[in-house]
């Protein structure tokens, strides 16, 4: 994965976007993700969309979306009036997928270890407020962290990038809550503005 998520965070973005598709195989993983790109390269960006990013998960079940807009309004705009036609092209190559639902954050901080390195990985997991502080210390291979906290305030949902899958494995020591995926692809739209 070439692409860092702290070069794509954007001052404008008012709302982060978090989801989880379950496809059950890597292939359909693949498939659905093809499909997804297919529909987001067709159309035109929405005008509150900032930054889309796909990643595929590493024992291949499914896929994780990390989108940043403008704000929670721009979303809802257009998920009333595009979302199910572009799902439903998705679902007649890829039926049965699985989606627990959208979780709508704010950034609060990012903790950057290492700027240039490459993440090999990225992994997503949900910590307590007390445990804050853990998620972001440093540890051999953990490039950065970012927190996002839920709108309710609730959760602080930790995304962390890694120079690779053993360094993540060594440091989570078998955490069974963590996700690990790695980047497919990002829209970064031209409207976006300059990045931080």
């Amino acid at each position: 994965m070439t692409t860092r998520l702290q070069d794509l965070q954007h001052p404008s973005a008012g709302t982060t976007l978090m989801s989880e598709w379950l496809t059950g195989t890597a292939e359909r993983s693949r498939t659905a993700a093809d499909a997804l790109l297919h529909e987001w390269a067709a159309a035109p960006a929405p005008p509150g969309r900032l930054a889309q990013h796909v990643f595929l998960s590493l024992d291949g079940t499914g896929l994780f979306f990390y989108a940043q807009w403008t704000s929670d309004e721009e979303h809802l705009a257009w998920a009333r009036a595009r979302r199910t036609e572009v799902v439903s092209r998705v679902d007649a190559l890829v039926p049965g997928i699985e989606r627990p639902g959208l979780i709508r954050t704010r950034l609060a901080r990012s903790v950057v270890h290492d700027a240039r390195r490459p993440a090999g990985v990225v992994t997503v997991r949900t910590v307590a407020a007390g445990d804050v502080e853990t998620a972001t210390a440093p540890a051999p291979g953990l490039l950065a962290a970012h927190l996002h906290v839920t709108s309710d305030g609730e959760r602080t949902i930790v995304v962390t990038e890694w120079a690779d899958a053993a360094s993540q494995e060594a440091a989570a020591g078998g955490d069974a809550g963590v996700k690990r995926y790695t980047h497919a692809h990002s829209f970064v739209d031209d409207h976006a503005g300059p990045r931080i």
